[in-house]
């Protein structure tokens, strides 16, 4: 460490109480740096000032938020053989420079020259063979468009050309069809994290039915973004159909590959997803037409066939039919009048039979034979002599009325005799 003092440069290293001069510092930071050699970065070009032939502009790294600002000082401008623009990608072989009165570093360059395309084709194809394997691209996973969707998401530059075809294209065909727009950056370092913000929003939204990401071509630097690997996810994660109208032929971005339908341009992707009102109703004309026709035909064929029916002989009068069902009604009639009364008189002998076992078991018979009943003074039948005591009050119940009696007492014997299979039932000779 060097001290110094008044502007001389000393061994002393520096203290609270001897301090470095900030010239100093800066001075041993530039001579540090100094020492280290030149390096070869990629990046892309996020800014790019001329002022007096000299470019002053900034790098940033392709995949994290880090950036850097570089110095092309006009003497190595004039020896590059290629031009320059915001947006590109690029290899630069740069060296670190301090600037002592600014207090700031950049980086010189020496050399300069895009990406190759070669090394991009490359890293695509790798992308795209991944992105393969996992089965992103298979057919099979391709959810169809609505036939008339609601609402149509639409993920574009702001006031691009391409929103404005579609917009008009579409309203063209099906004038009632409401757009969802998010405009999002279509090229450079901000328009990979847009695009898929853009998409997530969109299909996040239940009325959105179907989302259109559109572009009006480029070059294939300016396309990147559609193949990048956070957008091609993005898309393929989307439970909404998701419609690629980058609008470039020559060079299919990755999200062609994975979208649900792949439009080659923004007026063929409105086309796509909503029908022509026109059409439609041309089509609706003519099937009614042909609906007519059919129920037309359909109605003058089942009429001949009626007419045809009708003018057989056995419709031309249905009195027959009357006549012959009257015969057999008649018939019919007497049969079962016939039927009933056999059955009736079936029955009545049936029932005189029964009448007669009735009344030869029933108690009248057996009192009609000169039997009675003979009933105590609680209404019990009398059944031997030992029941009746003397000037017992008595009962006596005959075929025809009952008379009233008192008991003797005494006769048990005689009267046991005249008793009749112990029912209590007297013989009429008592």
């Amino acid at each position: 460490m060097f001290g110094s003092r008044g502007g001389s440069v000393t061994q002393d290293p520096a203290t609270k109480d001897a301090p470095w001069p900030v010239a100093l510092l800066s001075t041993k930071l530039k001579e540090w740096i100094d020492r280290l050699g030149t390096v070869w970065v990629e990046g892309e070009i996020t800014q790019w000032g001329v002022s007096a032939g000299n470019v002053y502009g900034k790098l940033k790294d392709l995949e994290q938020p880090a950036t850097v600002s570089f110095t092309l000082w006009s003497s190595v401008r004039s020896r590059l053989s290629e031009d320059f623009k915001q947006g590109d990608r690029v290899v630069a072989l740069v060296k670190p420079n301090w600037w002592v009165k600014g207090g700031s570093l950049t980086f010189q360059v020496y050399e300069l020259k895009h990406v190759g395309l070669g090394d991009l084709l490359e890293r695509l194809e790798r992308l795209r063979a991944q992105l393969a394997a996992e089965g992103l691209f298979e057919a099979a996973r391709k959810k169809p468009l609505p036939f008339l969707p609601g609402v149509v998401g639409l993920v574009t530059g702001k006031d691009s050309d391409a929103e404005k075809d579609v917009l008009r294209n579409a309203r063209l065909r099906w004038p009632s069809v409401e757009f969802r727009v998010v405009h999002a950056a279509v090229q450079g370092d901000r328009a990979a994290g847009e695009l898929v913000r853009a998409i997530e929003r969109l299909d996040a939204d239940p009325e959105v039915e179907v989302i259109v990401v559109a572009r009006g071509g480029g070059d294939f630097q300016n396309l990147l973004p559609f193949s990048d690997e956070r957008v091609v996810r993005a898309a393929a994660a989307a439970t909404t159909p998701i419609v690629s109208a980058i609008g470039h032929e020559a060079d299919r971005p990755l999200l062609d590959e994975v979208a649900d339908l792949r439009a080659s341009t923004p007026t063929d992707a409105a086309k796509r997803v909503v029908p022509d009102v026109s059409e439609e109703l041309a089509r609706v004309g003519q099937a009614r037409a042909r609906l007519a026709m059919r129920l037309q035909g359909y109605l003058a064929h089942e009429i001949d066939r009626i007419g045809h029916l009708r003018s057989r002989p056995s419709l031309a009068s249905g009195d027959w039919i009357v006549d012959r069902r009257a015969e057999e009604l008649t018939r019919w009639v007497a049969r079962s009048t016939e039927l009933v009364s056999r059955a009736i008189e079936r029955q009545e002998h049936r029932l005189g039979e029964l009448r007669g076992h009735l009344r030869a078991l029933s108690p009248q018979a057996t009192l009609d034979r000169g039997y009675a009943i003979v009933q105590g003074g609680g209404g019990h039948v009398v059944r031997a002599a030992a029941e009746a005591p003397a000037g017992t009050a008595l009962t006596v119940t005959l075929a025809e009325g009952a008379i009233a009696a008192v008991s003797e007492g005494g006769r048990a014997d005689a009267s046991r005799e005249a008793v009749g299979s112990g029912d209590g039932a007297v013989g009429g000779a008592e």
